[in-house]
Parts: structure tokens; sequence; C-alpha cells
């Protein structure tokens, strides 16, 4: 293959939306309590940081576990509040069919003593805006009932019409846009497609970069912050952000450009319900690109996803011990 072929190739290399979204809580018990009860996600898998398995690891989505439903949560009681600032990943942002779904969930959040607010979010699009109860900060977008490849968890008694449908997008703080403009626009291939203005701060616009179509869970929004400090992570805060690929091939497509472009990676590390490559893209921000499958159900049966303490084949030979560090929840 000629270096002109080659290049084209790599030109047209595409992410197909968000994986998963990891963030950090130092209250799992209230944590598991939010996601499950008031959010209505399932817990698809509970399982520990294969780096740190002092720590659970769980992970909530929709009925299937489908990629790009979920949002993780690495358990760190230790860890301290997270900093809030700029050079970060700030805020998760769900889909949700429609205005109807809106409202129900305004009226939820009420019921719930949920603070919240009501904003226009990319144009004429609505959203909420609200936290959990560490202050990670999140959101419902309006996705226009754009199609949703997996299906709604409906044990928490929300109906599916209003249930969570996965992400819209992920929301960057940068210093200084052009810090990781070329490395989204030029090494992810993403797509400058739409700019609009930040609900939560009157003079600040949202720069929207799509992948693979963009459209709904296919965005990344950044924002630049100049006058902020440097974030620091700590419970309430998002360690990284992974997107979908679709295969073994696509992801070692993906190794050798990073590496040919000389930007270091993790190399392929394998998870298990899933293969991960991790790169920053600044010194705050930690994205990974990782493998649709094989999936959550690999080791335990669809219908009983969550409900046992799962290690990956090479920590099963220490469950005993690792369960004895863990404290039930």
């Amino acid at each position: 293959m000629n270096r002109q072929v080659a290049d084209r190739e790599e030109r047209e290399m595409q992410l197909h939306g968000l994986h998963h979204v990891t963030a950090v809580t130092g209250k799992v018990a209230e944590n598991l309590r939010f996601y499950t009860q008031v959010l209505g996600l399932r817990l698809v898998k509970k399982t520990v940081n294969q780096d740190d398995v002092s720590a659970y690891h769980l992970f909530y989505a929709d009925r299937l576990g489908t990629p790009g439903t979920d949002i993780t949560f690495f358990d760190w009681p230790q860890i301290g509040s997270n900093q809030r600032g700029t050079d970060s990943i700030v805020r998760t942002l769900f889909r949700v069919a429609g205005t109807a779904a809106l409202d129900y969930w305004a009226g939820r959040f009420q019921e719930q003593g949920i603070a919240f607010s009501r904003a226009g979010y990319l144009g004429a699009r609505e959203a909420l805006l609200f936290e959990d109860p560490e202050g990670q900060r999140l959101a419902l977008v309006d996705d226009d009932g754009a199609p949703f490849e997996g299906e709604p968890w409906t044990e928490a008694g929300i109906p599916a019409e209003y249930a969570l449908r996965g992400f819209y997008a992920v929301t960057l703080s940068t210093p200084r846009l052009g810090m990781i403009e070329p490395i989204l626009t030029r090494v992810l291939n993403f797509t400058r497609t739409a700019e609009h203005a930040n609900p939560e701060n009157a003079g600040e616009t949202v720069v929207v970069y799509s992948m693979d179509g963009g459209g709904p869970g296919k965005e990344v929004h950044v924002i630049e912050q100049p006058r902020l400090p440097a974030a620091w992570l700590g419970a309430g805060g998002v360690h990284h952000v992974a997107f979908r690929l679709r295969d073994d091939e696509e992801q070692r497509g993906w190794e050798e450009r990073l590496a040919r472009i000389g930007l270091p990676t993790s190399g392929i590390i394998d998870r298990y319900y899933f293969k991960s490559l991790y790169f920053r893209i600044s010194n705050g921000i930690l994205f990974e690109l990782a493998t649709d499958g094989p999936g959550f159900a690999t080791d335990e049966p669809l219908a009983a996803l969550g409900e046992r303490l799962a290690l990956p084949p090479f920590l099963e030979p220490r469950r005993q011990q690792i369960e004895a560090g863990l404290k039930p929840i």
C-alpha cells in the first residue's frame, strides 16, 4: 500500500460514539442507590478496579449493558472531593426521548429533592442540568427520538418511554482550545460541527465535535475556560471517557495510528469485558478506545448481571483475598 492510500484510509478512520464514562465515588452505597433507584440504570457489573483490587468498579447501564449506555465508578473513599477546574471532563450528558421525558424527570427530581435547571442546549434542544449527591455534573438531553440500539431498564419503576437511553455527549473544559482541537480533528478524525452558548456561563461558547456522522451518542462538547485553575480529580469527578471500536482489528489500527503520530499509549489491555487502549490528550484528560465486545454477559447470565462480585479469570484465584478487602454493599 502506498503512503497516499494509507493517508487517505487513516483520514477515513472513525470512532463510533461514546462507549463508557468512568468516574469516582467516595460513597459507594449512596452511589449505588442514586444511579439505580433515582436514575433507574441497571447495575450490570459489580467487579473491582483491575489496577487496584481494593476498590469496587461498578458499571451502570441499560438492560443489556449496551456499549454507549454505561457510566462506571471507581470506589475510592479516601480520595477527597473533586476540585473543579479546567483541563478536565466536566459533565456527562445522557439521552432521553423528547420533551415529555424531560417533563417526567423534572417532576421526579422535584419529588426526590434534587436541584436542577432546565435550559436550552444545542440551540433549541432542551436539557435538564443536575448533579449526583457527590457533585458529579450530569444532564439529560432531548434526543428528539433518535434511534437507540439498546433496551431500557424499567425495574426501578421508570416507564420505558422516559428511561435514560445512553449517552448524548460529554463536555470537556480546556484552558485553550488550540491545545486539544488538533488531536480531536487531525488525529481522531472528529469534525467540528456546531457552536452554541454555554447554558451555565454567559459569554462562553460550547464547541461541538462529532464522530462517525455525529448526533446523539457521537459528540464531544468543548468549552474554552482560560481563567479557571486546573482541576484535581476526586469523588464527584470523571476519571476518563471511552469511545467505541467495533472489534480488535479496528483497535489495532488505532494503536498503530497513534504510534505513528507519536502519541504515547498504554498499549492494548484486555479488560475481559472489552479491550482498552488509553492515551492522554492533555495533562488532565484521559481518553480510552474500547472494543464493543465481548460484553458483560461473557461471565454471567443476562438475567443475573451485577448480582455477584464478578472477577476476570486472571483475578479469580485471588477471590477470597479480594472479597475480604471489600466492604459489602
